[in-house]
């Protein structure tokens, strides 16, 4: 008989989790040292005695589930060491809000650190990178083990550094720029990164999924002049929607129509508006697309006189991050604001490719269920679901759909005015900030204290501050999308946020009056505490700018070399320990409430962004609810069919105050976000596919590039590419006239300025194989001469000179290849209507451009190599 439960995962493993749990008595029975001790022990077991990593897994968790209880104070549950399991195994943990998917990454990464070839810990941003390996540091002080951190604004030797610890945490975008500049580089000791082996993915759905989208790009500028963007923008607004040209939404392009093109022409002054030697088109469409679909304060922020991308999926803004094909150009054109000059494209990847480089990979989140097909087909990597530490007790209602956007936004604000009266936290989540500020400007008027996350600066700088207390009493929380993701939203508040924010807000401010609503005694208890703290000592010792790290040291500390740190540690203890009784009192007035309140105020393209604002409640067996107020006019109801529905409406004469509630109508919200989500899967499967062509050439361009790169003796390559060229130009002349066979031996003698002159008619009367082996000699007559000669004049020159011409010709002929590639596939797809499939298509041509490519690299570096006379006149 089958059993049902075997099903799940975690009977699989209860073995291993047991094992692991038995060590428990054991392990804490060791010093420190001792503990630390043990990582010397896996690495002997690992190199001597061959011993696999899987073998080594229950008492390598088992001494990490020790260190983690020594540093926090946290016992790992089963269900978090399932998950640490699951990731080691290579596969992708789905792990609810709350469940501790930060910790769970340290068991898997400690494991395979262990074979000394680096593991990176992938995040989404900054700050929980900041904060992830603020906490690893901690934990794996106790292992012996580095913790290595690559953020922004670092030179190379320090990032070189990081790369080199052996658990690295790091963002997404970080990494890809750093293997791109590393492929680019013009010196071995220029390259950060190791090759890739281990790799943990934390909210592995926004990276691999969301970000899959775009391909990170490095660019070089091109020259280029403004004055059509500024005339194509002032022709833009004289078109009309509907007339002049079509808006597709989901495509999110624009169709002109044979009058747009003509009014375009007629404007222009110009016969043909697709003229290959003078085109307007790309200009225009992009002014179009300027002023209908991005729109300020959604799709971006201006910032110190700059446009700055704000990311659709996280609501969090892309410093130096810039759209492509003159986009950027056209909506600085829009805001009137300088233009700068368009980007070249210098090297670039797909997220798909670049995770497909890691020998194992594994990742973490919340919601990955609804895109698992898409896991396994593109990364191979399966999802399975970790059941929760204790069940579920959030409340999901059913969407409230209004008439009107109006209805639906009056709706929210007296939602969030009834809850701040009931005094239960409120967490709204709107899909851009012009919306969330909208709702703000609406609490404002009903007199009602909020908090406003969104991707403004301004907000941005608050976020672990603002989320701390998104779960306290008589919180209302205003957050674009998913800003805060990777916080949790602890009911009551975070007692060790807040403490540190009132320290530091005391340090710097003397005192500064926050906003906790606590009783006044317990507050004077606490200002009675902080004025214990001897300011003179910050003023003498530290650095304002170092405040917050200094607090973070004397936290993780144990012993202490001055006795203000003790003070301070004791202070901070004290506050602590208030914060932790409140906090725990007002959870329990909370969960008579019901937990926290989340709204959704608009569906989003894809159900596993919905779901992770649901999952913002119900954390740990917490009671919680969610609901999503909806109108017609919302985007997801204009593009995929809200007509029919508001037909209904008009034909039941139903009140626009009055919002239907209706199974049916979810159901078919969540057909159409079915559907969405399918045609974004095709465009990241289509993106992949092409990709896929070109990450093979890739590879192979920089794996030549770096096998030069490493090399100290380049003679050889040289060589070979002479050889090379020697056999492509003999067989293009093979089997054809008299004539042609005597050009090309001229060709081949000029090329590697061969001096000595040969009777080329007798030449001709060799076969193949002896013509190829006499110019092989020759080749290497002639260029020792010229090495000999070069050596003369510098000892050592030539073989600089034949890595920079390698590495110079390579780089050039890559990025024109880039070029190429990008208009083959512009215009490869009309070939459909010639019934021919536009990939296979694209694949031939682009072997053909990357031979091309190839054979043009080995010619030029021999060429320059044999008959350069720059050097020399520059030398003599």
């Amino acid at each position: 008989m089958f059993n049902f439960l075997s099903s799940n995962p975690i009977y699989k493993y209860t073995k291993i989790i047991n094992q692991i749990n038995n060590l428990d008595p054991v392990l804490r029975k060791y010093s420190d040292i001792e503990l630390k001790l043990q990582t010397k022990k896996f690495n002997h077991s690992l190199q001597k005695e061959n011993i696999s990593l899987n073998n080594l897994l229950p008492e390598v968790f088992a001494t990490a589930k020790e260190a983690i209880r020594r540093a926090t104070g946290l016992l790992l549950f089963d269900v978090q060491i399932l998950g640490a399991i699951i990731l080691h195994y290579g596969n992708i943990a789905e792990m609810k809000t709350g469940e501790g998917k930060t910790i769970v990454a340290i068991l898997p990464a400690y494991l395979n650190a262990l074979i000394k070839k680096g593991v990176h810990i992938v995040t989404v941003n900054d700050y929980l990178a900041k904060r992830d390996s603020k906490l690893a540091k901690k934990i794996c002080a106790y292992l012996d083990v580095s913790i290595g951190l690559v953020i922004p604004n670092i030179n190379y030797i320090d990032r070189k550094t990081q790369y080199q610890c052996d658990i690295t945490y790091i963002t997404n975008s970080e990494l890809g720029f750093d293997y791109l500049r590393d492929n680019m580089a013009i010196d071995k000791y220029e390259i950060v990164q190791r090759t890739f082996n281990y790799a943990v993915i934390d909210e592995v759905d926004s990276i691999l999924i969301d970000e899959a989208r775009t391909p990170l790009i490095i660019s070089g500028t091109a020259e280029i002049s403004s004055e059509k963007y500024i005339k194509a923008k002032d022709l833009s607004n004289r078109l009309m929607n509907k007339l002049h040209y079509e808006i597709d939404e989901k495509s999110k392009n624009i169709i002109l129509s044979e009058e747009g093109i003509i009014a375009c022409e007629k404007i222009l002054k110009i016969k043909n508006l697709y003229d290959i030697n003078n085109s307007w088109i790309k200009y225009i469409i992009n002014a179009i697309k300027a002023k209908e679909l991005f729109i300020k304060n959604k799709e971006y922020i201006i910032k110190n006189r700059q446009i700055i991308i704000v990311d659709e999926f996280t609501g969090r803004v892309m410093e130096g991050r810039r759209w492509s094909d003159g986009l950027h150009q056209a909506i600085e054109a829009k805001e009137n604001i300088q233009i700068q000059a368009e980007n070249k494209t210098l090297a670039s990847i797909t997220y798909q490719n670049l995770f497909l480089l890691y020998q194992k990979l594994c990742g973490m989140t919340g919601t990955a269920k609804t895109e698992e097909a898409e896991f396994y087909k593109i990364y191979k990597l399966q999802v399975i679901d970790i059941p929760t530490n204790k069940k579920c007790q959030r409340q999901d209602l059913p969407d409230l759909v209004y008439k009107s956007e109006y209805n639906k936004w009056e709706a929210v604000a007296n939602e969030c005015f009834d809850m701040y009266k009931l005094g239960r936290p409120t967490l709204i989540g709107t899909t851009n900030i012009e919306k969330s500020e909208l709702l703000a400007i609406m609490l404002d008027k009903l007199n009602i204290p909020y908090n406003l996350l969104n991707a403004k600066p301004e907000n941005t700088d608050r976020e672990a501050e603002i989320i701390s207390q998104a779960g306290q009493k008589y919180s209302i929380t205003i957050s674009t999308n998913m800003a805060g993701r990777g916080t949790d939203i602890i009911l009551g508040g975070n007692p060790y946020t807040m403490t540190k924010i009132i320290l530091i807000s005391h340090i710097l401010e003397q005192y500064k009056k926050t906003e906790i609503n606590y009783e006044e005694n317990t507050l004077l208890e606490i200002k009675e505490l902080l004025n214990s703290i001897n300011i003179n000592f910050f003023k003498q010792n530290i650095d304002l700018k170092n405040i917050d790290s200094y607090i973070d040291r004397i936290i993780s500390q144990k012993t202490f070399n001055k006795i203000e740190d003790k003070n301070n540690y004791d202070v901070y203890n004290k506050i602590l320990n208030k914060f932790k009784f409140l906090c725990e009192k007002e959870k329990k007035d909370i969960l008579k409430l019901g937990g926290l309140y989340v709204v959704g105020t608009e569906r989003h393209e894809s159900r596993r962004i919905d779901n992770q604002l649901r999952g913002r409640s119900g954390r740990q067996g917490d009671q919680g609810t969610s609901r999503f107020f909806l109108s017609l006019q919302d985007n997801l109801f204009r593009i995929f069919g809200g007509e029919k529905i508001e037909q209904l409406m008009n034909t039941l004469k139903i009140d626009e105050n009055i919002p239907i509630e209706s199974v049916v109508l979810s159901q078919s919200l969540n057909s159409a976000q079915k559907k969405v989500e399918g045609y974004f899967y095709e465009i990241r499967k289509q993106l992949f596919e092409y990709d896929e062509v070109i990450n093979n050439q890739r590879q192979a361009i920089y794996t030549e590039r770096k096998k030069i790169l490493e090399s100290t003796f380049t003679r050889d390559c040289i060589i070979e590419y002479g050889e090379n060229t020697i056999d492509e130009m003999l067989y293009t002349s093979y089997k054809i006239s008299q004539n042609t066979k005597i050009n090309i031996l001229e060709q081949i003698f000029q090329l590697l300025n061969i001096k000595i002159t040969f009777n080329i008619i007798e030449l001709t009367k060799l076969n193949l194989i002896e013509i190829k082996i006499f110019l092989y000699e020759q080749l290497r007559v002639s260029y020792d001469l010229r090495e000999s000669y070069l050596e003369q004049l510098r000892p050592g020159l030539i073989r600089k000179l034949e890595k920079y011409y390698l590495l110079q010709q390579i780089d050039q002929a890559w990025q024109e290849h880039l070029e190429k590639m990008t208009l083959l596939k512009e215009y490869i797809a009309w070939r459909s209507y010639g019934q021919q499939d536009p990939l296979i298509e694209y694949k031939n041509e682009a072997f053909n451009l990357f031979i091309n490519m190839v054979t043009n690299i080995r010619q030029t570096v021999i060429y320059l190599i044999m008959r350069s006379r720059l050097i020399i006149n520059e030398l003599t």
